[in-house]
């Protein structure tokens, strides 16, 4: 009975909008609920991000597509939720080429910040960080960069606009 009482309370509160975002969540709630489109320095790759709240405010859902010309799109979703043990935000990344990561999220007054985490993908890991910062209500830009045997070099930087 315990177990579907435990069922029927998060199917209740997977259904429900969210009425307030955890604290730990608010500086990214100028995502949710809209979907951002970015186009990479080559001028024909974008990336997409969709942001929706789950469980009531407690988890940020991000799904995202990049598309190239003539190539399979790429897909994946990050899940952002507050880590009650680290008392921290956190995320779980996990993609359609098999790959995944797991890091944080600090706020600073200027940006998000994803420090040093490790995406990993057939047995081989990539140690990246990235930054977010909003550029007003409707556009941030994302940078990320890899960390690699001369130090760190810059990945991508791409400003996304709200395309709602």
């Amino acid at each position: 009975m315990r177990h579907l009482l435990a069922a029927l309370a998060l199917t209740t509160l997977a259904g429900t909008a969210a009425a307030a975002p955890a604290e730990l969540l608010k500086p990214m709630a100028f995502l949710a609920g809209h979907c951002w489109k970015g186009m990479f320095a080559d001028g024909k790759t974008t990336d997409e991000h969709c942001f929706f709240w789950m469980y009531g405010g407690s988890v940020l859902r991000d799904t995202h597509t990049v598309r190239r010309p003539g190539k399979p799109d790429m897909t994946g979703e990050s899940t952002y939720f507050v880590d009650t043990v680290g008392n921290h935000l956190a995320f779980l990344y996990i993609e359609n080429g098999g790959g995944s990561s797991r890091g944080t999220v600090e706020s600073l007054p200027e940006a998000l910040l994803f420090p040093d985490t490790q995406y990993v993908s057939d047995g081989e890991a990539l140690v990246y960080r990235a930054r977010w910062t909003r550029q007003g209500d409707k556009a941030y830009e994302a940078w990320s960069e890899a960390q690699g045997p001369d130090g760190w070099t810059t990945m991508f930087k791409v400003v996304l606009k709200r395309t709602d």
